[in-house]
């Protein structure tokens, strides 16, 4: 009988055991829920970042599309002033007094045209004859040796460029000098 007894579990035992289990398994389930926790947070601080991002990124679009939308229009219309400075250069003295009112008409276009282009912040580039060569500003057309200029020199402004804000519309077309220093 003494051997039947050496067999038989204590009560107390079995029920510490079972007791053991059980706050291993909470345990295991509370570190479970922690990690799901802390995951949930890593993913909702990423989506928050990420709206925030996408808001900026609207927002900066919004700003361009708001000082740049335009800028095909503008580039379009470069044209026209184009034509309207040189119907103005081309004509001497006495063809502006034989057609004054044609020529009037001309310049009052050219002068809306140029109001119109300073409210939506188009600026001229107006090179002059003598002004180094800026590859960021200017198109050079040809290159030619030219006496008393240095090398990179502006010779001839064949027509202006602009800008529109900070973006170039349009570079100036221009002639430099390659008149080795």
């Amino acid at each position: 009988m003494r051997d039947e007894e050496e067999f038989q579990e204590d009560p107390l035992e079995a029920y510490a055991e079972e007791e053991v289990d059980f706050v291993a398994e909470e345990a295991d389930g509370v570190a479970a829920l922690r990690a799901e926790n802390q995951e949930l947070k890593d993913r909702l601080l990423r989506a928050m970042a990420d709206a925030e991002n996408i808001r900026k990124r609207g927002e900066r679009d919004r700003r361009e599309a708001e000082q740049y939308g335009g800028s095909k229009l503008a580039r379009d219309l470069l044209p026209v002033y184009d034509n309207l400075k040189r119907a103005l250069d081309s004509a001497d003295e006495g063809q502006r007094e034989a057609a004054k009112g044609v020529f009037e008409g001309v310049e009052l276009t050219l002068r809306e045209l140029i109001s119109v282009f300073g409210k939506h912040a188009i600026e001229p580039i107006v090179p002059e004859v003598g002004d180094r060569f800026d590859p960021q500003l200017h198109q050079a057309m040809f290159e030619a040796p030219l006496p008393d200029t240095k090398a990179g020199d502006i010779i001839q402004v064949m027509t202006e460029g602009f800008l529109l804000h900070d973006r170039l519309l349009r570079a100036a077309q221009v002639g430099v000098s390659s008149t080795p220093g």
